[in-house]
């Protein structure tokens, strides 16, 4: 047990500079496409989310079909799916939704006086208005609350889902894929940068982009890694086990 943790710190330190690397591109991808709107922004998250369940659901039923080479499919199937969404989803979807709530990134920074001056004229004006009208201030109000999370296994199934079915049979045909890992790691980082701008409704101010930095590296640090080392080990018989950074490049590369 102390050996494997040791080697598990020993790849979190070893993929930290270059994840910070990563987190860099993604503020970039952040300003370079700032002003595209979020329907474009969420297309690019269509593209790089699913992107990355394909290349997660590989590395994990990989790494698990080479050290439990006897399991039948049906069980690198359940490994590699269920490790896939669950650490892409968390990466790209859930730890960029509470850094945007955290940074306050989804209410636009005339959010407040809009409501303010929306709820004097609704006292003036008592129940002058119109339902339609009234359904309309609701959506706007709605509009304005507060950042959404986008769950792409549920909202973009038809996409994510066969996406994750993919990356496994690539894996289990071709266990020692080829692909970086630094792939791995940049595909991800560009779907959280693009998740956080769907949401995106401030300035993009230097304090901001510094959070985003921070919000984007802790969302791609820790789920890589678990994705590509840890989860994976968790299903493999101890007598099995030889884990290095090495060894961890060579089967998720």
């Amino acid at each position: 047990m102390p050996g494997r943790l040791n080697a598990i710190f020993a790849e979190l330190r070893s993929h930290a500079p270059f994840t910070l690397f990563g987190a860099a591109t993604g503020v970039v991808c952040m300003l370079l496409f700032k002003n595209v709107g979020p329907e474009v922004n969420h297309r690019l998250f269509q593209v790089f989310h699913p992107a990355h369940v394909v290349l997660s659901a590989m590395v994990t039923a990989s790494l698990f079909r080479l050290y439990e080479g006897k399991r039948g499919f049906l069980a690198i199937l359940l490994v590699g799916y269920f490790g896939a969404l669950g650490i892409a989803t968390l990466s790209d979807c859930v730890l960029p939704f509470f850094g945007e709530s955290i940074l306050g990134v989804a209410v636009p920074v005339h959010g407040h006086d809009h409501e303010a001056t929306a709820d004097h004229e609704h006292e003036s004006e008592g129940h002058v208005h119109e339902a339609g009208e009234g359904s309309s201030f609701s959506a706007g109000a709605e509009q304005h609350q507060g950042p959404r999370i986008h769950l792409g296994f549920i909202e973009d199934w038809y996409l994510v889902n066969p996406a994750a079915v993919l990356g496994v049979l690539i894996a289990f045909f071709l266990p020692r894929t080829k692909f970086p890992h630094a792939g791995h790691v940049l595909i991800s980082t560009w779907a959280s940068s693009f998740h956080v701008l769907m949401n995106t409704h401030t300035a993009i101010s230097p304090l901001m982009l510094a959070g985003v930095l921070v919000v984007l590296f802790a969302a791609v640090w820790l789920p890589c890694c678990i994705s590509d080392i840890v989860f994976p080990m968790l299903f493999v018989r101890s007598g099995h086990i030889h884990l290095g950074h090495q060894h961890a490049t060579e089967t998720s590369s």
